[in-house]
């Protein structure tokens, strides 16, 4: 919210030296945050003033532009120059080109004399160009910077303005005015407005604040049947248990002439505050909203077909917004209607059918509130932010509506020249009552750590406006005498509804600098589940090993989804579709984690990055039956529990997985080293380590999935057969498709699967110092058979002795019959209290290759 001060000095006590800088440390000090200094001098200095064109002599050019040869008056007739400097001419006169055409002899306008500054940092100097020296500028809006009009200079006399030759005109501008921005958090709706802001100031400063608009409310007129426009409230779709809208003001002003230009007060104050200057009406309707927090309508009354009818929009409706798009309404839209149709979308943007414009002369005034909830959905959903939906949906004070309306009124016989009609429409829908705060008489110093006097809580919860009363009460310390505070928040400030929320309020009010500073004790706890820790341990084990993790976006593309989702594309998983994706192309969530993956390893390859081994651990979500639940939950409403049970159903399963990607060299080449590719193996081998980092031993079989390489391609398990996921090298169509570096490999685990898989604890061995007898042992066997299932049986078959058993070699040739392959494992045998004996080792190994031969059909090979 950007606060004029000149705006703010009207309702608050601001001292007129004080400066945007000043206003934000006094905001700061009760918890609203600072953001910026707008002050437009910063961008503007030098003699800017007041001149009157003498004379205006067209010349035309042989560049085919046709200019004006002017002579300008700067200071009143019989005056002498003052200001000095190169270029300034002393008897008051100027001679400037100008472009522009737009003005006549006897036009007052704003001239920049030599010396001056304007936005840009373009400096007024004396030039020669087309045969003259033009010692000046005449300006337009756009070039003082309070407007974006280029298509000629400012008239002053076109905006109502007389001054007399010499005024500085950024005085007369508003020009030395300045803003201060502050952050209004979403709870504190009331702080988007000079209202709001002032009351917060004068508690700052500990002054009474005169609440504005309370008179405006007084010199409102009655609502009568027949006064204002005829209103219905026909909202049969209510939010919360709460109409979409509780209350509807109107007035009508007639003879307005909407050609009379905007005063310059209030085009600078807007201006200052963000929102630019468009037309007389539109901009009280908008000075009125930033000044009591109300947002308004205006609609020109002929154009309105009836009566006004608000209601939720109906299936197939459309409507033509003011920003010229025709919009297709959802059925939970709040509309305003009359008996064309729909003339706006209620408190987010109105109809161009009813808008108010050059040939207006009766205006509706529309002040209505109306629900946040349906508001802020209404906004996203038509990607409509405006300043009036930002104030609707952090909730409107519903008893202003009469006195913004009132105030509008003025503004537009003030200065438009309107007459007002007597009385006005006032349609209401009962609202629930402001729920009483029960606040016990300790609460507060216990929370905040400050010991408050019952006054001092009383005197600070009364002065934000709210209603106090005493109640007998049970304090927190059992004395069942002890004081309780009922509460009533006022009627701008919905956010107060506990005892929390008064107990900021004191805390804020009495100064957050008085808030004692104590470190908190940390309470004893259990540290990391094991699932934390072992998450962390396989992390850790893998940046070990040499990778670097990632982090990528959880959104993917179908295609995507189909290919990396499963092993074959008949079982194909689209994926969760997003209602309002960042990209289109990326609009499910994902169900690998390996295309965020490989899109980060392509766009590090792209810049150069050739090396690269990657890995991120992240949620995949993967839809059941049901997904999503017809239950749109609405705000702040506790729901019932089968209503809780259907919307957690929807809910798609969130596994964690881990992704891997290998691309390039394990070691860059050196003097006496030759560079090693990644392929297969490496993916495997930090698989495996996964299951190694828990104490889980992962087995490993021939595997086949659509996106990997049909014969590098390994399949993991649990030890009690459950899948865990993939490794090995993607398919080469895969890598040209997606544009992969040569020969990329990766691999997926699903860790929920081996976390759960991971001991209660791990049994640490301790070293032998007995010396290990080692023994190989060829074996031939059908080539289907895994070398896996070969080391399973062989670690078996062979008992305690066996320490280790690898697979050091596999043939398959011309000496080997089809169909078979040789494959080639050395053992490791160690007993933990002696020295093995030749022969202790060989029954052990004996016995290990008969329950292969027994088991698989396997014959030793000499």
């Amino acid at each position: 919210m950007r606060i004029p001060l000149s705006w703010l000095r009207e309702y608050a006590p601001v001292p007129q030296e004080a400066t945007a800088e000043q206003v934000l440390e006094t905001m700061v000090s009760i918890g609203f945050e600072e953001e910026e200094v707008h002050r437009p001098t910063d961008e503007i200095s030098g003699p800017v003033v007041v001149g009157q064109v003498l004379s205006r002599e067209p010349e035309e050019h042989s560049n085919g532009k046709t200019i004006n040869w002017c002579q300008v008056r700067v200071v009143p007739e019989g005056q002498e120059q003052t200001l000095t400097g190169k270029g300034i001419d002393p008897s008051g006169v100027q001679g400037i080109v100008c472009g522009a055409h737009n003005f006549e002899v006897g036009d007052k306008v704003v001239v920049t004399l030599p010396g001056a500054v304007l936005p840009g940092d373009f400096r007024i100097t004396p030039r020669k160009t087309y045969g003259h020296t033009s010692a000046g500028m005449i300006a337009s809006v756009r070039e003082l910077g309070i407007g974006d009009d280029h298509d000629g200079i400012l008239v002053l006399s076109r905006i109502g303005l007389d001054p007399e030759l010499g005024t500085d005109a950024l005085d007369l501008l508003g020009l030395y005015d300045e803003a201060a921005e502050i952050n209004v958090t979403p709870d504190r709706g009331y702080g988007f407005s000079i209202r709001g802001v002032a009351r917060e100031y004068c508690h700052a400063v500990n002054e009474p604040f005169h609440d504005f608009v309370l008179d405006a409310a007084e010199r409102a007129p009655e609502a009568t049947d027949d006064g204002g426009h005829p209103v219905e409230l026909a909202d049969q779709a209510p939010i919360n248990g709460v109409s979409g809208c509780d209350r509807f003001v109107t007035r009508v002003v007639k003879g307005i002439d909407p050609s009379r230009p905007t005063p310059t007060w209030m085009a600078s104050r807007l201006r200052l505050a963000g929102i630019r200057s468009l037309s007389l009406p539109v901009d009280i309707s908008n000075y009125v909203m930033l000044e009591f927090g109300q947002p308004l309508h205006f609609y020109d009354r002929a154009k309105v077909d009836g009566a006004i009818v608000v209601r939720r929009a109906q299936a197939g409706e459309s409507l033509t917004t003011l920003d010229d798009k025709q919009r297709t309404l959802d059925t939970e839209d709040l509309l305003i209607t009359d008996a064309s149709g729909p003339i706006g979308i209620a408190g987010v943007m109105g109809g161009a059918s009813t808008e108010v414009g050059a040939e207006t002369t009766d205006v509706l005034v529309e002040a209505a509130r109306f629900d946040p909830i349906t508001i802020a959905r209404s906004a996203r959903r038509h990607r409509l932010p405006s300043e009036a939906s930002k104030r609707f949906e952090r909730s409107v004070d519903p008893e202003i509506q009469a006195a913004a309306a009132q105030r509008a009124v003025e503004l537009l016989v003030e200065l438009a020249g309107g007459t007002a009609e007597p009385g006005a429409g006032d349609v209401r829908v009962e609202r629930p009552r402001t729920e009483v705060v029960r606040l016990p008489a300790d609460y507060v110093s216990e929370r905040v750590g400050v010991d408050y006097t019952p006054e001092r809580v009383e005197q600070l919860l009364t002065r934000i406006g709210c209603t106090v009363h005493r109640a007998a009460a049970t304090g927190s310390t059992g004395n069942d005498d002890a004081a309780a505070w009922l509460v009533t928040p006022p009627s701008w400030r919905a956010d107060l509804i506990a005892p929390e929320d008064l107990a900021e309020e004191v805390a804020r009010l009495d100064g957050y600098d008085k808030i004692p500073s104590r470190l908190p004790i940390a309470p004893p706890g259990r540290g990391l589940t094991r699932r934390q820790i072992g998450r962390k341990r396989v992390l850790t084990s893998l940046a070990a090993a040499g990778l670097t993790e990632v982090l990528s976006y959880p959104f993917a593309a179908e295609e995507e989804n189909t290919l990396w989702g499963t092993p074959s594309a008949e079982q194909a998983i689209a994926g969760v579709q997003l209602h309002n994706p960042i990209s289109e192309a990326k609009g499910r969530l994902r169900v690998s984690v390996l295309p965020g993956l490989l899109d980060t390893l392509r766009r590090n390859h792209a810049r150069g990055f050739r090396d690269l081994a990657l890995f991120e651990a992240g949620l995949v979500f993967l839809p059941g039956e049901q997904l999503g639940s017809a239950h749109v939950p609405p705000g702040a409403v506790k729901l019932e529990q089968s209503v809780l049970d259907e919307i957690n159903a929807g809910i798609p399963d969130q596994p964690l997985r881990v992704g891997i990607v290998l691309a390039g060299n394990d070691a860059a080449a050196a003097p006496g080293v030759s560079a090693r590719a990644f392929d297969w193996q490496d993916a495997l081998d930090d698989a495996l380590l996964v299951g190694q980092a828990l104490g889980v031993r992962l087995t490993v079989a021939q595997g086949k999935h659509q996106a990997f390489h049909p014969g590098r391609t390994a399949e993991l398990t649990t030890p009690d057969g459950q899948h865990v996921g993939w490794a090995g090298e993607l398919h080469p169509q895969v890598v040209q498709q997606l544009n992969l570096p040569e020969r990329t490999c990766a691999a997926e685990l699903d860790l929920d699967v081996v976390l759960a898989a991971q001991a209660e604890g791990v049994q640490a061995q301790s070293l032998s110092v007995q010396t290990a007898a080692t023994q190989d042992v060829a074996l031939l066997v059908d080539a289907e058979l895994p070398a896996a299932a070969l080391v399973d049986t062989l670690t078996e078959g062979a008992g305690d002795l066996l320490e280790e058993v690898r697979v050091f070699d596999v043939y398959e040739g011309d000496r080997i019959e089809s169909g078979k392959k040789s494959v080639a494992l050395a053992m490791r045998f160690r007993a933990p209290d002696r020295t093995l004996t030749a022969d202790e080792a060989s029954a052990s190994r004996q016995a290990a290759v008969d329950l292969t031969a027994q088991r698989h059909g396997a014959v030793l090979r000499g």
